[in-house]
This record gives C-alpha cells, structure tokens and sequence, in this order.
C-alpha cells in the first residue's frame, strides 16, 4: 500500500495534537506539521512518521511548497477571538485571516499543486447571519474550503471540544478553584461537549473513505447540557463545586466587556453573543464515520480529580478504547 502523505495544518494545537497522536500510530501515513515555532510543536515528535517543519503558512510561496509535498490537506486553525470589525464588514480581521483568508489559499494551492483531497475544521452552528463574527467568519470559510469543484472536501463542526489540556472545562474548574460564587451569564445557552480524542478519530475516520463530496459533518457527545449545568459538573469533578449564579443578558454582556480586556480575555462579547444560539446537532452523526462518541462524564474526572501517576495512567488507558 503507497505510504499516504498528510499535511496537518494547525497540527500542534489542542485538536492537533491528538489528532497527529492517532496519525502518527496508524500505518500508512506521514504526517507534515508546520509551525511558526519549533518549540511549540517538538512534543509531535514521538512518532518517527511525524515530521515538524518551521513555516509561516501565511507565506504563498512556502505554503505552495508544504502542499506540493501532500496527498491530503487537513485544515485546524481556528481562534475564538478577534478585534471588532470595521466598516461594516462581517467579522473582524483576525477572524477573516484566519477563517476566511488562510482557507482560501489553501485551497489554491491544493489546486494549483495538484493535492485532491481537504479536510476543514469548522464549528458547529457556523452560518453566514449568526448572531457572532466568529459563526459568520466560520461560515465563510466553509464556502472558501468547498469553492473548488476540483477538489474533494469535507466540513467538520463540532460543538465545544473537551479533554485534557482544554481551554473550556479546565476554564470553569479554574473559576471553581478561585471564588466561592460563580455568576454566570448565557446559563441557559447549551451545548453538546465532545471528546477531543473523538473530534479526532472522526477525521481519521473520514480519511478512509472512498469520496468525501463536500460533506458536512456534525461532531458532538452523546449529551446536552446548559452552561450551568457544565460550570457545576467542572466544580464538582474538581472538587471544588461552587454555587452559579445566573445573569441576566445585560448583566453577562458587561461581564463579557470586562472580560475581555482582562489578560488572558477569559471571555468576550462575541463569545456571548455565538451562545445565543444552541451549539448542539441537528441529526445523528453521520454513520460513515463509526463513531461512538464518549461521554463527558467517561473522561473529565480523569483530568480534574487529583490522582497519582499510576491512577492516571489506569485512567487514560481504560478510556483509550484500544
């Protein structure tokens, strides 16, 4: 079987790093990771099929070379935040150089190298009129990675992503560490938490299949939950469980404006304003993907509740599904 060169893009972030993991112990591949900094992504390097490149992507000229050298393209970037947009423009334009711009160029220079295949991560509930820049930012770069009738696509959305190393319930469980009352704006928004090592298998999953043909696919666990109930469970698996105290929208949106000039920027007006609408699937994830998600409840105790090395590891291990 000829040896399947992957080129991972953004492959040395949280995703990235479980997904280069999987890929990494599949036989078949060789995995390409470019990264600004070296030292960021030396930690890739367990496997002798992963290979560490230090590249600015932003550079057409270096990006056309890292696609020349690949089968199959697999997009990750994403940020959570940006600085306001100007002139009426849609999002701001950190979201346009990374969500909208850098697909884009992507998917030119797959085309122009000749790559057929490119797997984009999105967000669950992308849609070029959220109420979010980041929603509508994500939904342009949906329409960017699919503008090439020359190439075999694939969208990938899921809801809020979590595991060890998350900037999510790790977040929260922080919060629950620190103050003896959390006041909470969005409570009622909900979501459908997913497990990082799933987000993962699903893109290895979908690299084994025949066609992609521009599919979408929603990626999320196998439970809803509102924001309260998720600060709450971080508390308790954490050992610190504290009482949440709801907001109401004008108040939230004053803790999101404080928030968000803060170091660190825990929170911003227009992370608020994407939980105006409920980040949880539509339907069924797709079959083709033979995927069985885990639940929040099979993982998160593993890397919030204090434990020895050997605990951990009998932990990791029993939820590693291998």
């Amino acid at each position: 079987m000829a040896v399947k060169k992957i080129l991972v893009i953004g492959g040395s972030g949280f995703i990235g790093t479980r997904l280069i993991e999987l890929l990494g112990s599949t036989t078949g591949y060789r995995v390409m990771v470019p990264t600004r900094r070296y030292e960021r992504a030396k930690h890739l390097l367990v496997s002798p099929v992963v290979s560490v490149v230090q590249a600015n992507i932003h550079d057409d000229a270096v990006l056309a070379r890292l696609v020349a050298e690949a089968d199959v393209v697999i997009n990750l970037v994403g940020i959570l935040q940006s600085r306001p947009a100007r002139g009426g423009a849609p999002y701001g334009p950190d979201f346009e150089r990374q969500h909208v711009l850098l697909p884009r160029r992507i998917v030119a220079a797959c085309v122009q190298q000749g790559v057929p295949r490119y797997l984009h991560m999105s967000a669950l509930c992308a849609d070029a009129q959220g109420p979010s820049m980041y929603l509508r930012s994500k939904a342009a770069g949906e329409q960017e990675a699919l503008a090439s009738p020359a190439l075999d696509v694939a969208i990938f959305r899921p809801s809020v992503v979590f595991g060890e190393g998350d900037n999510f319930i790790n977040m929260f469980a922080g919060l629950n560490r620190m103050f003896p009352v959390i006041p909470l704006g969005s409570p009622d928004a909900r979501f459908q938490p997913v497990y990082v090592g799933d987000v993962a298998q699903a893109f290895v999953n979908a690299l084994a299949l025949p066609r992609l043909g521009g599919k979408v696919f929603e990626l999320g666990g196998p439970k809803q939950y509102t924001l309260r109930e998720l600060v709450r469970l971080s508390g308790w698996y954490s050992g610190h469980p504290r009482p949440v105290i709801g907001l109401p929208d004008a108040a939230g949106w004053l803790q999101a404006f404080a928030l968000e000039h803060l170091p660190g920027k825990l929170m911003s007006r227009d992370n608020v304003a994407s939980m105006k609408v409920d980040n949880v699937l539509h339907g069924p994830i797709a079959p083709e993907l033979q995927l069985t998600p885990r639940a929040l409840e099979e993982v998160v105790p593993g890397y919030l509740l204090p434990r020895s090395p050997q605990q951990q590891f009998d932990f990791f291990r029993s939820t590693a599904r291998r």
